[in-house]
């Protein structure tokens, strides 16, 4: 089997015959069901790379990984599938105002421009069209791109109001020019990727979701979202449980 076949049988999705939205939108869900958004590597400090051939070894042997390995293994598959790719850099703005690129993510050239993700966590889950003004459903809620002189703002409406999570320009890399932005965040002890481990993944269809926290699991289910308190002691089980891995080391 090549890597391709194993990428796909990884996510349980099938090689597509047409490239077109619909398999685009297939694609990604899989990957967002079977690979986990998780931060285990870099909370036991152990390095991580950007190397294309250690991203894809780690994504298809079945571990997860933060964007620059969620996205860098994906945006590889995307291009080997025969879809036309822009691996593109953007700057984190959930804790506020912030320049420096941070996050890696994927715009894809159909019958027009669509950004996908599979780095982002608890995020849209099916491709928007770059082109499109006003809202439009990300599957877990409307998200909508907002033009300024500094880049293309993705926001989520979040009761009703766009909140900005994401600022990013249309400008092409390479996997390897995040190397640095990957060892900064690996380096930062006061990140949240240092503080406390993280799990996350999408549950079959539609936008329900399993995140296991340091001290807590939660399950959403449609409109609710159920917590339950983890011991440490019991927290490498529920990982295994929910997502069939174990801690490094």
């Amino acid at each position: 089997m090549t890597t391709v076949d194993v990428y796909l049988e990884r996510i349980g999705a099938e090689r597509p015959d047409v490239l077109d939205l619909d398999a685009l939108a297939r694609l990604q869900h899989a990957h967002l069901v079977a690979v986990p958004f998780e931060n285990l590597d870099v909370f036991h400090r152990v390095p991580v790379s950007v190397d294309q051939d250690v991203v894809l070894a780690k994504i298809v042997g079945g571990r997860g990984g933060w964007c620059f390995e969620n996205n860098g293994a994906f945006a590889w598959l995307l291009e080997q599938l025969g879809f036309r790719v822009m691996r593109i850099g953007a700057a984190v703005l959930i804790d506020g105002p912030n320049t420096v690129i941070d996050h890696h993510t994927i715009e894809v050239q159909l019958e027009t421009a669509y950004l996908v993700d599979v780095g982002f966590g608890d995020s849209f889950s099916r491709p928007l069209d770059l082109n499109r003004a006003g809202p439009q459903n990300g599957g877990k809620a409307p998200f909508e791109f907002i033009a300024s002189p500094q880049g293309t703002t993705l926001a989520e409406h979040e009761d009703g109001v766009p909140v900005a999570k994401f600022r990013f320009k249309r400008v092409a890399h390479d996997l390897a020019d995040f190397a640095g932005a990957s060892q900064r965040l690996s380096d930062d002890p006061e990140a949240h990727w240092r503080r406390w481990p993280f799990a996350t993944r999408l549950l079959g269809d539609g936008a329900d979701r399993v995140t296991l926290l340091a001290d807590r699991l939660k399950l959403r289910r449609g409109d609710v979202t159920e917590e339950t308190e983890i011991a440490e002691a019991d927290w490498n089980d529920a990982l295994w449980e929910w997502f069939r891995m174990r801690p490094p080391g």
